[in-house]
C-alpha cells in the first residue's frame, strides 16, 4: 500500500485527487492538503460574476472537498504544508484553524501548490481598497466594495488576461476605469497589430488606457486609495487593482535537490517527475514542455494544470502517460471581440532569436451573398528553416475559437505550415467558404 499526498486542490491538484481516486484507490491511501477552505475554483470565471455576466459564484466550482471525501479522499482543507524533508518522505503542515503541527509521511508526493499574484512593495501597496484577482476571496471583497457608492473611478495596473476581462467588468459597473501597462495590452499573447485592434476597442468602450506608463506609487487619504502616480502622470482612483503576473509558490519546496526553473517553477519531465524521486510537481508551480519552442518552459493556464494533474496521477499510481507538451493555446472574448492564439507570436520568437515567416489572412468568414457575415483575421507564424508551424492568431466579433485547436494540434504535431492548404475541410455557406480562412493561410504560405 502506497500513501499519495497531494499538496495543494485547484485545478491540478483535484484532477490529480480525481484520477488517482478513480483508477489507483484500490491499495492506495489518497491525501491531499489545501490551505484554503474551497477547491476547483474557475477563475477565469472571476470577471463575469465580478461583472454580473453570472449571479453568483455557485457555477464556478466543478468539485468540493465532500466529493472528494466521498470518494475516498483523506481530505485536510485549511492546513499548510510548512516544509518537506525529502530524504525522509516527510511534511510537515500546521492546522490553520487550531495553530496544531504534525507530520505526515509519503511514499509518493505530487506538488499542486499553485502560484500567487506579483505584489511589489511600491508606495502605498498597503492602502484600503488596492485589490489583486486570485482566489475566490479576492473577487468577493471586490464584489463587495464595488456596491460602495464612493467607489467610482478604478485603476486596473496590468494589461494581460484577467486585467483586460475586470476593466470590462468594472465598465460593467459603472465604474470610470483606466488601464495602465508599461507595454501594449495583451502583448505577449499578440503580435502589435492585434493589440491595437484590442486597445482600440477598449478606448471606445469608455476605457482610458495609459499605455508605455509604469506604475510608481499609489496615494491615500485617511488610509484610502485616492489616487495613482505613473511614469506618465497622476490619476485619481478610488480603487486600484493589481495584476501583473504571478509567479510560483514553491518557496516552501526548494531543496539543493530539486532542479528549479528560472522563475521558481520545479522543473519536470513528461511524467511530470522532478529532480526528486516519487516526488511530482503540477499545474502553475510546474515546468511545461513547449511544442513551439521545443523547450521546457512556465505557462500558468488552468488547461495546463488540469492535464499535468492527470499525468501524474498515472505515474503516481504506476501506469505512466506522458504529457504531449503544451502551446499555450487561450482566447478572450471582451466587449464583443473575441481573440485567440496559440503557440509564439513574430515578436515573441524574434525576441528569442528565431527566424521565422508569417502570412495574414483577412476576409468574410462566409461567401459574401450569405446576409450574416463578419470578418476574420487569421495570422500564422512558422519557422522559416523547418517550415514547422509554431503560432496563430484570430480575432473577428464573432466565435471562430474552435478553429484554433486546429492550429494547437497542428503544432503539437510538427505540421509544415504547407499542409494547412489541403486539409480537408468541410463547406456549406452557413459557416465557412470553400477555401476557409484556415487553408487559404495555407495556400499563401506555399507562395512565400
Amino acid at each position: 500500500m502506497a500513501r499519495i499526498i497531494v499538496i495543494g486542490t485547484n485545478h491540478a491538484g483535484t484532477h490529480a485527487v480525481t484520477t488517482l481516486l478513480e483508477n489507483y484507490k484500490e491499495g492506495n491511501d489518497i491525501v491531499t492538503y489545501d490551505k484554503n477552505d474551497n477547491i476547483s475554483f474557475l477563475g477565469c470565471g472571476m470577471a463575469l460574476w465580478i461583472g454580473h455576466v453570472i449571479d453568483s459564484s455557485d457555477g464556478l466550482f466543478y468539485a468540493t472537498p465532500e466529493d472528494l471525501r466521498q470518494a475516498g479522499c483523506e481530505v485536510n482543507m485549511k492546513h499548510e504544508v510548512t516544509g518537506v524533508d525529502y530524504a525522509n518522505k516527510t511534511i510537515s503542515i500546521v492546522n490553520l484553524v487550531t495553530g496544531e503541527e504534525k507530520i505526515d509521511y509519503y511514499d509518493k508526493l505530487i506538488i499542486a501548490a499553485g502560484s500567487w499574484p506579483i505584489l511589489p512593495a511600491f508606495p502605498g501597496h498597503d492602502l484600503e481598497n488596492v485589490q489583486f484577482a486570485k482566489i475566490l476571496q479576492n473577487a468577493q471583497e471586490v464584489i463587495k466594495k464595488l456596491e460602495n457608492p464612493l467607489i467610482k473611478k478604478v485603476a486596473v495596473v496590468g494589461a494581460g488576461y484577467i486585467g483586460v476581462e475586470l476593466v470590462e467588468a468594472f465598465k460593467q459597473n459603472g465604474k470610470e476605469v483606466t488601464l495602465i501597462n508599461n507595454q501594449d495590452v495583451l502583448n505577449r499573447y499578440y503580435d502589435p497589430e492585434f493589440q491595437i485592434m484590442m486597445r482600440n476597442r477598449l478606448i471606445e468602450n469608455g476605457v482610458d488606457c495609459r499605455i508605455g506608463e509604469l506604475l510608481t506609487e499609489i496615494k491615500g487619504t485617511d488610509g484610502k486609495v485616492s489616487s495613482i502616480v505613473t511614469t506618465g502622470g497622476e490619476y485619481e482612483a478610488d480603487m486600484v487593482l493589481i495584476s501583473i503576473g504571478f509567479k510560483p509558490s514553491t518557496e516552501v519546496f526548494k531543496s539543493s535537490e530539486l532542479e528549479m526553473f528560472d522563475n521558481g517553477a520545479i522543473v519536470t519531465n513528461e511524467f511530470q517527475e522532478t529532480s526528486i524521486k516519487d516526488v511530482y510537481a503540477i499545474g502553475d508551480c510546474a515546468t511545461v514542455f513547449s511544442n513551439a519552442t521545443q523547450s521546457e518552459t512556465h505557462i500558468a493556464l488552468a488547461t495546463n494544470a488540469l492535464r499535468t494533474g492527470i499525468v501524474s496521477a498515472h505515474a503516481a499510481g504506476g501506469k505512466p502517460v506522458p504529457m504531449q507538451g503544451v502551446q499555450g493555446s487561450n482566447a478572450i472574448h471582451i466587449f464583443g471581440l473575441t481573440m485567440c492564439s496559440t503557440g509564439l507570436t513574430q515578436e515573441v520568437a524574434e525576441e528569442m532569436g528565431m527566424s521565422v515567416d508569417t502570412v495574414t489572412v483577412e476576409e468574410l468568414i462566409r461567401p459574401a451573398f450569405m446576409p450574416e457575415n463578419n470578418t476574420v483575421i487569421l495570422k500564422i507564424v512558422w519557422d522559416k528553416s523547418t517550415r514547422r508551424l509554431i503560432g496563430a492568431q484570430i480575432i473577428s466579433q464573432e466565435d471562430v475559437s474552435l478553429a484554433l485547436h486546429v492550429f494547437s494540434l497542428a503544432i503539437q504535431e510538427k505540421y509544415s505550415v504547407d499542409r494547412l492548404a489541403l486539409l480537408d475541410t468541410f463547406f456549406l455557406p452557413h459557416f465557412n467558404q470553400p477555401h476557409n480562412f484556415i487553408t487559404k493561410a495555407g495556400l499563401l504560405a506555399m507562395k512565400k
